[in-house]
């Protein structure tokens, strides 16, 4: 599943291109078709020579509607650069080349349209023009095909280019993070919202919960549509619908993300490495404010240099960007800088740290070096930024992740495991689970304020059950469970059954709780066996406070109405054994009679003693189970 798309100056027939190409043309708004100029984004598929579908976004080449192609060339795999033969080389030619160069787009192939109007002389010269731009970007090697789009001159030749170009991409890493930017939103009536983009990670599958980020709302998958196919399972790298349960279309925009519940983590602060166009208008200054656009988003960002106190066209160098709104970002995520006033692409770069703390000191050479070696970094330290993203995961995983075959991550793993940097969770190879050290003790800092927070909101608890404390820290169980073994071991947390506490918590009560509790303790002694009721207890010292004392066994529940002392539990219990031993066999009225109790107090016992397997039921008797 793979994804082209088109770049080029205006009128250079980039839409009238796919439309011969596909028999789709993708100008789908009222007013592209009549003003016959593409403003928004286009939508088509092709079938390449070997039968693979392909996507294509098409993009406006009008400068006014710049930010709109930027939205739609994030997550291509390679570009379809349109060049009119009778025109060459015009300003968007340049800005559209200079941004797939800045998102490092792996290849293309270049469209030389409108070749039947012009003669092969002037092709030639149009050619060594194109060949020159070209020289020193991402598209310096891709085929240049002669084609027309009226006559459909070389559209054969222009698919086997392309099919040769994509031949050279490497496919979309699986690395099991579910990650859909969103470039166009709409309803279907009976179906509801439906969500559009390149899946850029991950699978997604039909009944998936999924997160609408930065905003954090939460939907299902209804259904999943490639190329207009009902799937049940969506690819990374191919274009997406997602039909979402649960989500209104005023609650999803282009920009947002569709991801894998529990994933991601919005971010507004970011490390990148700046380059920016030698052609750019003047330099990019130290608490400058940009327009960043990162996969479909589009945010304001506030520049702060590290190192620098200026970057001059055509400098790198390395900044912190401090966003208005929240973002969707990774490491190796490629973006655009614009400035907001007056319009012009002025650079972009690359994330190096999606999470980062702020930096403080603009000239620190330790900061400095850090981002040099996540950038250029050794195995050890790719593996370990990878790691500090995924939080608890598989070694393989992890090197998923980082860009690596298995064979480098188990090299790496060495590397990061010398350095102190790593905690093993389990050791099973390459499913081995492990975890950067900073995001295991963010992580067990987590835990110890969970149930903290427990303790203080339910101070009469004897602890958290362990499936509240996995859903509050968002971790799978495999993890959980692997990540648990460990906190038990180490003392971070005590395990109490299915309930988890602060190592040596203990249910105290106050003096006022306490006088409570004797005071209905004094009701139990002097009644036993015909003690309050539930709802007596409960409405006398409160849920809480009641629940504490069958939780330390003070008090013994035998059905959802009747309870009793420990100790008067237990003498009746014996005394049931040895009259049944003695008897063969006890009946309710007997029972009754002996402990001069009511029937409800007699049946609730005796159906309690049931229910554990002290006894068996034989019409209106019971007899000790054997």
């Amino acid at each position: 599943m793979r994804v082209i798309g088109t770049a080029g100056h205006v009128d250079h027939g980039k839409s009238t291109l796919v439309a011969a190409l596909t028999g789709i043309h993708p100008d789908r708004l009222k007013e592209e078709q009549a003003r016959e100029m593409t403003i928004d984004l286009g939508f088509a598929w092709l079938t390449l020579p070997n039968g693979e579908e392909i996507g294509i976004v098409d993009v406006p080449g009008h400068r006014d509607f710049i930010e709109n192609m930027l939205a739609g060339v994030g997550g291509i795999d390679a570009a379809l650069f349109v060049v009119a033969a009778d025109e060459g080389i015009m300003p968007q030619t340049r800005e559209h080349l200079a941004i797939l160069d800045l998102l490092q787009i792996g290849g293309g192939v270049v469209a030389l349209t409108k070749a039947d109007l012009v003669d092969d002389e002037w092709l030639e010269m149009v050619e060594e023009e194109v060949r020159q731009a070209l020289q020193g970007t991402v598209l310096e090697k891709a085929a240049i095909v002669r084609v027309s789009a009226r006559t459909k001159q070389g559209l054969d030749q222009l698919k086997s280019a392309l099919l040769d170009c994509l031949a050279d991409q490497p496919r979309r890493i699986n690395a099991g993070r579910a990650r859909l930017p969103v470039d166009r939103v709409f309803t279907i009536s009976g179906f509801g919202t439906v969500a559009t983009g390149t899946l850029s990670d991950g699978a997604l599958h039909t009944g998936d919960e999924v997160e609408i980020l930065p905003g954090g709302k939460r939907g299902r998958i209804r259904g999943l549509q490639t190329y207009q196919k009902w799937v049940e399972i969506a690819e990374p790298g191919g274009r997406t619908a997602v039909n979402l349960a649960g989500v209104d279309l005023d609650e999803i925009h282009r920009g947002d993300v569709v991801v894998a519940s529990g994933k991601y983590a919005p971010s507004q602060r970011l490390d990148v490495k700046v380059r920016l166009l030698p052609d750019a208008s003047g330099a990019l200054r130290n608490s400058g404010e940009v327009k960043l656009f990162l996969g479909t988003s589009e945010v304001i960002a506030r520049v702060r240099l590290l190192g620098d106190e200026e970057l001059q066209p055509g400098m790198s160098g390395w900044a912190q960007l401090e966003t208005r709104e929240p973002v969707v970002a990774m490491r190796g995520d490629r973006f655009i800088l614009r400035r907001p006033s007056p319009g012009e692409t002025i650079g972009g770069g690359v994330v190096v740290d999606a999470r980062p703390e702020r930096r403080y000191k603009r000239q620190d050479v330790a900061v400095l070096g850090h981002l040099e070696q996540l950038l250029h970094g050794t195995p050890g330290d790719v593996l370990y930024a990878a790691l500090t993203s995924l939080g608890i995961c598989t070694l393989r995983e992890a090197a998923t992740l980082a860009k690596m075959d298995i064979a480098q991550a188990r090299l790496a793993v060495v590397e990061v495991d010398e350095s102190g940097r790593l905690v093993w969770l389990s050791r099973n190879g390459d499913e081995s689970l492990i975890a950067a050290d900073v995001t295991w003790q963010d992580l067990s800092r987590r835990l110890q304020r969970e149930i903290e927070l427990y303790h203080g909101t339910f101070p009469l608890r004897r602890g958290i059950p362990r499936e509240e404390i996995k859903s509050r820290l968002k971790i799978s169980s495999r993890n959980f469970n692997a990540a648990l073994s460990i906190w038990v071991g180490e003392g971070w947390v005590e395990e109490r059954g299915l309930l988890l506490a602060r190592p040596g918590f203990k249910v105290t009560f106050s003096a006022a709780q306490q006088a409570a509790v004797d005071q209905l303790l004094a009701r139990f002694a002097a009644a036993p066996y015909s003690p309050p009721s539930v709802k007596d207890c409960r409405s006398g010292i409160g849920d809480e406070l009641f629940n504490a004392l069958v939780d330390q066994d003070t008090l013994i529940a035998v059905s959802a109405e009747v309870v009793f002392r420990k100790q008067d539990y237990e003498e009746m219990l014996r005394a049931v054994r040895a009259h049944l031993e003695q008897h063969g066999s006890l009946t309710v009225a007997e029972f009754r009679d002996r402990f001069n109790t009511s029937r409800k107090y007699a049946l609730g016992l005796l159906e309690h003693l049931d229910a554990k397997g002290v006894t068996v039921r034989e019409g209106d008797a019971r007899r000790l189970r054997k």
